[in-house]
């Protein structure tokens, strides 16, 4: 279900075909979620056409999660008709997050923030210090 559509085995595959047989709401689930998927594939006015379709859709699929997510996705419709036109996320942001929380919990036991800063500007911020005794090639 995490998975998309051309990702999947064709294990898989028959695994879906089977849920769509007998649990057709999670199919419905699994279908908005690759409706929504697809707004942002297409993007531009392909997307904002999609995405006008999907909140139909999504408006009256008796899911309660995906109502709520249809407004919510309205209230921020201008902001999201932005993303489409421009292809931009906050997916890279998301991700450094991630990395930096990661980071955290691997300075854990080092008593200055300091040591967190280090270890994130050499992670994640392209910084390569020249080390001693070591010969570049």
């Amino acid at each position: 279900m995490w998975k998309n559509p051309e990702n999947l085995t064709d294990h898989q595959r028959h695994k879906l075909a089977w849920i769509a047989k007998t649990d057709p709401r999670l199919y419905r689930a699994y279908l908005l979620k690759e409706g929504l998927r697809h707004v942002f594939a297409v993007g531009g006015q392909a997307g904002k056409e999609a995405l006008q379709r999907w909140l139909a859709w999504a408006a009256h699929c008796r899911i309660p999660e995906f109502v709520k997510l249809a407004k919510t996705i309205r209230a921020e419709r201008a902001a999201i008709h932005a993303s489409l036109d421009h292809g931009l996320s906050n997916a890279l942001i998301e991700s450094t997050n991630t990395k930096i929380r990661l980071l955290t919990r691997l300075a854990f036991g080092f008593t200055h923030a300091d040591a967190l800063i280090s270890l994130a500007l050499l992670a994640l911020g392209g910084y390569r210090p020249e080390l001693p005794h070591r010969t570049h090639t």
